[in-house]
């Protein structure tokens, strides 16, 4: 009785700690005190399960704690912020492979001897935890490097997809009626796992945010259905909270990137619009100085940074920051224009900002920031590139045209920090750099950065 009392206690204190910690997610000031709640709420569900009298041998859990160790460790504390979307990836990935396991385990160990409602549930954890497994590392390869980021498609993708999504499906259907067929069983965890391959093949690198975010859907659903499976009350409510959570994320990015969320679903996802998009031929860029650069940021009355990929890869948050300080110091205004999809995932930069301790207050979303653009003098652009690139808004033959952008093109002037005129992540020209009113500070962020420090204390 007392084991059981401080289980469920346990539990529902981790419940309560999980939704406080995605609340606390939803304000920039309180995103840190939100991760820790989730912590503690974690440890306390590991507790109470650890003291679970289901639990026969201890052994097992000895070894996937060291394991997990090995394995979590390095994903967690040495992977660099630019390298947070695949890490992210491989996380959900191990995440699937143990929801997945779950749901195998169980049947085997039941010999298909299972209910209905236990079939349904070890089904929906199987088929979501498979193609999750598969899909996330996929998302894990193309962001990496490992596998081509551009889309792969073949002729009639859609109904090869739709074709092994619907076998799927029937299966399980079946398996709730009559759960005693191991052999349709493992046809469903293999079609699981060949559907999250070709769901993800089509889709291009620039993209995989929204692809990420829906498997951390499909992880938390799978393991929320293995929560069912196995009577676990925290699970059940954890798998809710970050299926629905990573749902409404992924509704939230193809919003900001202009893309359709039906077509996450059905694979057609991420190829460009027909139509040829803009090139740079005939087209020149004007250079500037750091010298030159100081002079306009120490003048002006209102400055609006836009960080990009660019200041992640160069971790030069803290150089943004001093900059923005010399500024303030001169009697100019900074804010900073943080778009949703910067960086590669949502709140990227303001973790790297915050990590800068740059004020809450001057982190402005794109719908707040857009219109302060018009009077603005400088919009001093640092590694950003397709959410600056007007094209989204002129060329329909670009890949981006549609998606929602800072309006960087409507300041007075603009500075771009940048290390080459290498395109960005959606391999497109931006047409912001050939603007007349835009000049380019060629180099690494950082070092550009510490020079326009220096030059605009001397001015």
């Amino acid at each position: 009785m007392v084991r059981t009392l401080f289980i469920e206690g346990t539990y529902f204190a981790a419940a309560v700690l999980f939704i406080l910690g995605l609340q606390s997610l939803t304000r920039t000031e309180g995103a840190q005190r939100g991760m820790q709640q989730a912590m503690v709420g974690m440890l306390l569900a590991v507790v109470g399960t650890l003291v679970n009298h289901g639990i026969v041998d201890y052994r097992w859990i000895a070894v996937g704690l060291v394991l997990g160790t090995v394995l979590g460790y390095p994903l967690g504390m040495l992977a660099p912020m630019t390298a947070m979307p695949q890490a992210i990836a491989a996380s959900h990935m191990f995440g699937a492979i143990a929801a997945t396991l779950v749901g195998v385990a169980e049947y085997y160990n039941a010999r298909g001897a299972v209910g209905s409602a236990t079939m349904t549930a070890l089904g929906f954890e199987t088929m979501l935890g498979a193609l999750t497994v598969t899909g996330s590392f996929m998302a894990f390869g193309k962001l990496q490097g490992v596998v081509i980021d551009r889309p792969l498609t073949f002729r009639g993708q859609n109904a090869v997809n739709l074709g092994m999504f619907g076998a799927m499906v029937a299966i399980f259907i079946y398996l709730i009626a009559s759960p005693v067929h191991p052999a349709l069983f493992y046809t469903m965890l293999g079609l699981g796992l060949l559907i999250g391959v070709t769901m993800v093949l089509p889709i291009g690198g620039a993209d995989m945010p929204v692809v990420i975010s829906l498997l951390n859907s499909y992880a938390g659903l799978a393991s929320a259905a293995t929560g069912f499976a196995i009577g676990n009350n925290v699970l059940i409510i954890a798998g809710a909270l970050d299926g629905a959570s990573g749902f409404l994320l992924s509704i939230l990015m193809s919003k900001a990137m202009n893309r359709s969320f039906a077509n996450v679903l059905f694979g057609a996802f991420g190829t460009a619009p027909t139509g040829a998009a803009k090139t740079a031929v005939g087209l020149t860029v004007r250079s500037i100085s750091p010298e030159d650069a100081a002079m306009q940021l120490a003048y002006a009355g209102e400055v609006i940074i836009i960080p990009g990929y660019g200041m992640a890869v160069a971790q030069s948050q803290h150089q943004v920051r001093e900059l923005a300080e010399q500024i303030e110091k001169r009697g100019g205004t900074v804010k900073y224009a943080i778009h949703p999809v910067a960086g590669r995932m949502p709140g990227h930069m303001n973790v790297l900002l915050a990590e800068a301790n740059v004020p809450y207050d001057r982190l402005y979303d794109m719908e707040e920031i857009n219109a302060e653009f018009d009077h603005a003098d400088v919009a001093l652009v640092i590694g950003a590139n397709d959410v600056v690139n007007p094209a989204a808004r002129t060329d329909q033959g670009s890949p981006i045209y549609g998606m929602p952008i800072l309006n960087a093109d409507h300041a007075k002037s603009v500075i771009v920090l940048k290390r080459s005129m290498n395109p960005g992540f959606a391999g497109i020209e931006n047409e912001l750099f050939y603007a007349p009113k835009t000049s380019m500070l060629f180099g690494d962020a950082k070092s550009s950065l510490t020079k326009l420090v220096s030059e605009v204390k001397t001015v």
